[in-house]
């Protein structure tokens, strides 16, 4: 089971939040996949490309950032961010 928090920002404000849990038989990637696919959908944005920044960024703090560079299409925020939040608090 995991817990993502995602975030939109423009001009350093949150404009969009979302909390999404996946808890689907599958690999943890496959759950993380879930997540941020569900968060896309209700942003009504493009799915982003990880880059080998963003992979060792989450590998690191569970948290990684999304800017242009992540999308094929121009976005109309600076940032979407994000991160993993612990179920046991």
């Amino acid at each position: 089971m995991i817990k993502i928090w995602g975030k939109i920002i423009k001009n350093n404000k949150i404009i969009k939040d979302e909390v999404v849990i996946s808890n689907i038989d599958g690999t943890y990637q496959d759950n993380l996949k879930l997540c941020i696919n569900e968060l896309c959908n209700k942003f009504d944005i493009s799915k982003p490309y990880w880059l080998p920044i963003n992979m060792d960024e989450y590998n690191k703090r569970r948290k990684t950032t999304f800017n242009q560079h992540n999308f094929i299409e121009e976005i109309d925020f600076d940032k979407f961010v994000i991160e993993e939040i612990d179920l046991k608090k």
